[in-house]
């Protein structure tokens, strides 16, 4: 069961739109507005719509529209960027972007859908559909995986990386997973050299969970935590780190992850020699840059953190952010229309 809890970004700044939209006829960029406008009402009623029916029915016309307005030559210069509740992220050397949706099904469950536009030389369309197989099993870290099982999330950072020649894009994800947490997915996409096709994950993240002395090799990666709780998961450039909560259980109850919480320290993952590799703590204090609150990535505030300058859990903070976790979960808020940054 998924809640919509994200706001989604744009892969573009506003100057390399401008430049790369030069490239389509007049004729086309009028074509791709009038699309726009269609989606954008396509992808509202995706969310809000009362009737499941009429959600279901925009789903399928906002896929049957997206597909024609990117048949359109040279679409893959036109940003979409009225398109709030869908994710349009382009790689970082603009090689391919990815679209990343949902769909909801009720108020607790979201389909994951999602879509890789290639950038081709002459303008053609080249586009590999995604078909979100995470409902169909309990073991999605154990895996390579094709467009056609693909585990859904929507993305929200794409990281670029080269090792012996070969490009490999990391993705950042974020799914609401079920009605007591959430889940923010990595795992790096790379393409076939013989067919072209997107594959996702592989043996490219070494992690060392707290309670083992040697690594583990994943395909993916995922921290789940309470879905009230706010994480930070996300690259720092000027550290080249991806960083992420160190998560407890709130309430001593490890097997639970719709107990996790953040716990004030921070891990993260450094590429070397063609791998992520762990590192189980990031800083000896807070920078300023993590005492400011994002409302989804949830940078912890120093002085919220529940483990003191020595590694010691206090017991009061911790009770007291569980006291407030539990009035907001009772609080049931609908979930709400992405317009932000993730």
């Amino acid at each position: 069961m998924k809640r919509l809890l994200i706001w989604l970004v744009l892969g573009l700044s506003a100057g390399n739109l401008s430049a790369q939209s030069s490239l389509l006829a007049p004729q086309a960029l009028k074509e791709l507005r009038q699309r726009e406008d269609s989606l954008r009402i396509y992808a509202d009623s995706m969310i809000n719509a009362v009737a499941a029916g009429k959600r279901f029915m925009a789903d399928s016309n906002f896929v049957r529209t997206l597909v024609r307005g990117l048949q359109v030559k040279h679409s893959f210069q036109y940003p979409f960027d009225s398109l709030q509740t869908v994710s349009r992220l382009y790689a970082p050397d603009s090689s391919f972007r990815v679209f990343t949706w949902q769909l909801k099904k009720d108020e607790y469950f979201y389909y994951q859908k999602g879509a890789i536009q290639v950038r081709t030389p002459d303008g053609s369309l080249k586009l590999y559909p995604l078909f979100d197989a995470s409902m169909f099993t309990n073991k999605p870290l154990d895996s390579v995986r094709t467009r056609r099982n693909w585990i859904g999330a929507i993305y929200y950072k794409v990281i670029q990386k080269e090792y012996n020649g070969k490009q490999y894009y990391t993705l950042l994800g974020f799914d609401g997973y079920t009605i007591s947490s959430n889940r923010k997915w990595m795992e790096v996409l790379s393409f076939d050299d013989r067919t072209g096709e997107p594959m996702f994950g592989g043996p490219f993240i070494s992690y060392r969970p707290d309670t083992l002395k040697s690594n583990l090799v994943l395909n993916r990666f995922n921290i789940e935590y309470k879905k009230e709780a706010s994480t930070t998961f996300n690259y720092n450039s000027e550290m080249d780190m991806i960083i992420f909560d160190h998560l407890i259980s709130e309430s001593e109850e490890p097997q639970r992850r719709e107990t996790y919480v953040p716990d004030g320290d921070f891990e993260g993952f450094q590429w070397k020699n063609g791998k992520w590799v762990h590192v189980p703590k990031v800083f000896d204090y807070v920078p300023d840059q993590f005492k400011n609150i994002d409302p989804l990535l949830g940078n912890a505030p120093a002085e919220d953190a529940i483990r003191d300058k020595d590694g010691n859990i206090d017991e009061k903070k911790l009770e007291e952010r569980s006291r407030k976790n539990d009035e907001k979960a009772k609080e049931k808020p609908k979930p709400k229309k992405p317009g932000g940054e993730q």
